[in-house]
């Protein structure tokens, strides 16, 4: 029965991504992260729907695609695309990504995740949910066997980094009741890489859609400060490299400066980069462009961390 379900994952995930775009690793499987649906329920009827840009969106089973290295070094990464919280970025952030990972020996485990504006229960908790369940999967050895659970990391892109900043954040916050015996497993993480993220949901700095899509257009405060990643970072906060442009005109570039303060503040080791150009979602980087090479500082942080 498991595998006829994970073989109809597959040819979903196949039939609206195509097969290059997950063809990144020796080999790769899609698997459910819910065993009889996600907490709370709810959510949009279908099937996973998929823009020509590698987008998606109507997400009816959060999934992790797991793509295995063919030498791996035993450490995995969860990988979350952008998209406001509206759509995923997959063509363009994750899935490019995932390939970076792999070439590295780095397990890579692409996360579709639940939208809080498509009918879920759990509302702006599902995504965090989703991330948490997947974090507790991997390092129990139910998603990979072999997978190292200390050496389990995350890497998120906009609104995606805004998601793994949370979860890192706040490893001990409890956004589901267990489901299985997975969930009695600390969702902790060795590390997290956050490109362009949105961080703080506070003003000046609230005019993104992840704002909106979590606390809507006019959330107090105290509303806006609960989903900020600043305000939740303390000493079990995972380790931090952060990237982004000085001309981003939706993350603004504060939100790397409030994030490496808080870090610091709580004694979280934490690495930031800024670049001179690259504007808003720059991916792995652009061809011809100064964000082209930015993946290159990544490389001795990863080292540094255990992770290749």
């Amino acid at each position: 029965m498991r595998l006829d379900r994970r073989s109809l994952l597959i040819g979903a995930a196949l039939a609206v991504s195509g097969a290059g775009a997950l063809a990144v690793g020796a080999e790769t499987t899609v698997e459910p992260l819910w065993p009889e649906g996600p907490p709370g329920g709810g959510g949009p009827g279908g099937r996973l729907e998929k823009r020509l840009n590698g987008t998606v969106f109507n997400v009816v089973t959060p999934t992790l695609t797991v793509h295995l290295p063919e030498r791996p070094t035993g450490a995995a990464m969860i990988v979350a695309g952008g998209g406001g919280y509206r759509r995923i970025s997959l063509g363009w952030e994750a899935n490019p990504a995932a390939r970076w990972l792999v070439a590295r020996g780095i397990t890579a485990c692409v996360l579709t995740y639940r939208l809080p504006g498509e009918g879920w229960a759990a509302g702006a908790r599902a995504p965090l949910q989703d991330v948490q369940r997947a974090l507790r999967l991997l390092r129990a050895g139910r998603i990979v066997p072999g997978v190292d659970p200390e050496r389990v990391g995350l890497f998120g892109f906009s609104a995606g980094g805004h998601l793994m900043g949370m979860a890192a954040a706040r490893p001990d916050f409890q956004s589901y009741a267990p489901v299985d015996a997975a969930d009695l497993v600390p969702a902790e993480c060795a590390g997290a890489v956050l490109v362009y993220p949105v961080i703080t949901l506070l003003p000046p700095y609230d005019r993104t859609s992840t704002r909106r899509i979590l606390v809507g257009k006019t959330p107090s405060l105290t509303q806006a400060a609960d989903w900020s990643v600043e305000t939740h970072v303390r000493r079990d906060c995972a380790p931090v490299f952060l990237v982004g442009a000085a001309d981003d005109p939706i993350a603004n570039p504060w939100n790397l400066v409030a994030m490496e303060a808080a870090c610091r503040k709580a004694s979280v080791p934490v690495e930031r980069h800024l670049l001179e150009l690259g504007g808003h979602g720059f991916g792995m980087g652009k061809p011809g462009s100064r964000s082209a090479g930015w993946s290159v500082m990544l490389d001795p942080w990863l080292a540094a961390r255990g992770f290749v």
